[in-house]
């Protein structure tokens, strides 16, 4: 690490106050703050207390107010309906400002809370703007969620308009969103007083009056609205994430730490200037789609891509090259488990050829833990940095990377590279003592949290201090498991409920998994700790294999099996690897781990609603049964 890294880190951890005082300077403020933390009251902080400002105006209007009104902001592709569109910041604005005009004309006031259950179309985006510009507190459900979920974010956030439109289109389908908000409307308990539906062209469905009204019909009758002055620590929008207890938790951001925030990491960490082609492969649903395809980019000037397709499918595993050649992207941002789908369709890259990707620097993973052999293959294929990055929905933005905008350093395969300034982080054990470097414990974070990160949970603040801030006096407990070496650089090896205990040895389910995907065939892999009588757990391998592997299932599975052995030790008593079809992920990318060991070890689980297809669990419960894992019924 360089001195320019180490004094820039320093600054943030010995003196917060100053250093984001100085990165407050850098947006927008209707009236600047004089008071930069409240520490009063831990855990919960206050930054930029005394000032106000609007997430609209430092997303869309000072840009215009600077002469760059012509600059594009936001590109929308879509694959899978062939459309294609292109806003510049004069014209997002102007749909913004009549959006924010129709919300208005429907009793939406500030502070009031919007529902948007869209797909990745730029009216998902113009409707959280248009929350933002009137100081309405938006909660965005990712489109196609069951109906039950929907329900229990109507009830939490008491939310008085929903946002929605026809339908959304997935590979080879169309997801009809009309009778999954009708069941979830008659579910919630609150009602809301309207919807707003945006109709599909080919896909329109019929509205009831009055409660039910179209978009174009309420736009075309809206005047254009200006953004109001809101006070720093009022809420952005809600995020819910799904909490053990079935009430969501709701993760909630306040707008001036938002903005300071994000529009700092868009240079420091991933280099991004003003002008430059950004693209997050996320969707609007999640944290990533919130902070990287809608207000990071937007909050710095660049040009942002709107994507409605997949990694593959959409039509094929050239998609993400077709993308980055056809708008110049500079950098993709997106998770480590669309690379494993490329890698697995297109193990030798021959997509990748066809496009010129001479404009592309650099590529960051974040989501779940990348595996060094993906990341290798992405720098071999890519030519480019290759960067794992560490965050949360709670934090909003990175805890650690390599920030690349300050000073490119060392790459370790299957670290999380540094602590991203502003983060004090540490590694506790379960004896409540700091973990020396390279030993394993929770890892946690030094209160006062930086600004943008979570203030509290919508309606909860009890919740917030003992899930969040109780376990651990004076730090956030991440609920991630892993260690620091002696360089600094952080490993997260699994959440905590994936440290699996064998015989009185805690093992980290990720460590195994790292070895499992440098097996040659291997696209992509999950590792679980099944219940055992004799030694409390036992780890098994699920894996999935490459396109055009002709080596047999049981001689893989052998190998597999060989190299957890030689690389971790018999103490790790892996003796279990099953070849199965495809891993049950959320739709945000994410392996189900938690669901499948219940599978496994026959306890009732819940069919969890951000699944992207629940088929794929009988599937697992059959190879576990073929593999006399689990007992047949």
């Amino acid at each position: 690490m360089s001195d320019k890294f180490n004094k820039i880190y320093n600054q943030s951890i010995n003196n917060p106050e100053e250093f984001w005082k100085n990165a407050s300077d850098d947006i927008f403020w209707f009236k600047k703050p004089t008071k930069i933390l409240n520490k009063s009251n831990p855990p919960f902080y206050k930054w930029f207390e005394d000032g106000t400002t609007n997430t609209c105006y430092n997303a869309l209007d000072t840009h215009i107010d600077k002469g760059n009104g012509k600059r594009t902001a936001l590109i929308y592709d879509s694959p899978i309906t062939g459309n294609k569109s292109k806003f510049t910041y004069e014209e997002l604005k102007a749909k913004v400002s009549k959006f924010a005009g129709a919300l208005k004309d429907q009793g939406v006031i500030k502070g009031d809370r919007v529902i948007i259950y869209m797909p990745m179309i730029p009216e998902a985006v113009i409707a959280m703007l248009a929350c933002a510009r009137i100081g309405a507190i938006h909660s965005v459900v990712f489109g196609g969620f069951a109906s039950n979920e929907l329900a229990s974010r109507i009830d939490d956030s008491k939310a008085k308009i929903l946002v929605t439109a026809s339908c959304g289109f997935e590979p080879g389908r169309t997801v009809e969103y009309k009778p999954l908000v009708d069941e979830a409307i008659k579910q919630a308990k609150h009602k809301i007083e309207k919807m707003i539906l945006f109709q599909r062209t080919g896909h329109e469905v019929k509205l009831n009056a009055p409660t039910e009204v179209d978009w174009k019909e309420v736009v075309s009758n809206a005047k254009d609205t200006d953004c109001v002055e809101l006070s720093s620590n009022e809420f952005a929008y809600i995020l819910y994430t799904s909490g053990t207890t079935g009430t969501p938790k709701g993760i909630v951001r306040d707008i001036g730490g938002h903005i300071v925030a994000l529009k700092w990491t868009m240079k420091n960490i991933y280099n991004i200037d003003e002008g430059d082609i950004w693209w997050s492969a996320s969707d609007i649903g999640w944290i990533v789609g919130h902070s990287y395809i809608v207000y990071a980019p937007l909050f710095k000037g660049c040009t942002t891509i709107l994507f409605e397709g997949k990694p593959v499918g959409t039509p094929d595993a050239g998609a993400f090259w077709k993308i980055i050649s056809d708008y110049k992207v500079k950098s993709l941002f997106t998770a480590p488990t669309a690379f494993r789908a490329i890698k697995k369709e297109d193990p030798e890259g021959k997509f990748f050829s066809k496009y010129d990707l001479s404009k592309f620097e650099s590529l960051f993973l974040a989501g779940e833990r990348a595996d060094p052999d993906t990341i290798k293959w992405a720098e071999n294929l890519l030519k480019v940095p290759v960067i794992d990055h560490w965050w949360q929905t709670e934090t909003s933005w990175a805890i650690s990377s390599n920030c690349t905008g300050i000073e490119m350093m060392e790459t370790k395969y299957g670290s999380a590279c540094k602590a991203v300034p502003g983060y004090d982080v540490k590694v506790i054990k379960s004896d409540q003592t700091l973990a020396k470097p390279n030993e394993m414990g929770d890892i946690v974070v030094k209160l006062p949290l930086p600004p943008g990160t979570f203030p509290t949970l919508w309606n909860a603040d009890q919740r917030y201090k003992e899930n969040y801030m109780s376990n651990y006096d004076g730090f956030y407990q991440t609920y991630d498991a892993g260690h620091i070496d002696e360089d600094g650089y952080i490993w997260i090896m699994s959440r905590t409920d994936d440290i699996i205990n064998v015989a009185g040895h805690r093992l980290s389910t990720g460590a195994i998994e790292e070895v499992l995907s440098e097996h040659q065939s291997v696209a992509e892999c999950a590792v679980l700790g099944v219940a055992d009588k004799l030694k409390g757990q036992l780890p098994i391998g699920l894996i999935v294999l490459k396109a055009g592997v002709d080596k047999d299932n049981e001689t893989i599975s052998k190998e597999c099996v060989q190299m957890v052995r030689a690389k971790i030790g018999p103490v790790a008593a892996f003796k279990v690897a099953i070849v199965i079809k495809r891993l049950p992920k959320t739709r945000s990318g994410k392996i189900l781990r938690g669901t499948i060991r219940k599978i496994a070890d026959n306890v009732e689980y819940k069919m969890p609603p951000t699944i992207d297809d629940p088929a794929i669990l009988d599937e697992i419960k059959q190879d576990l049964i073929k593999s006399n894992i689990l007992k047949s019924a």
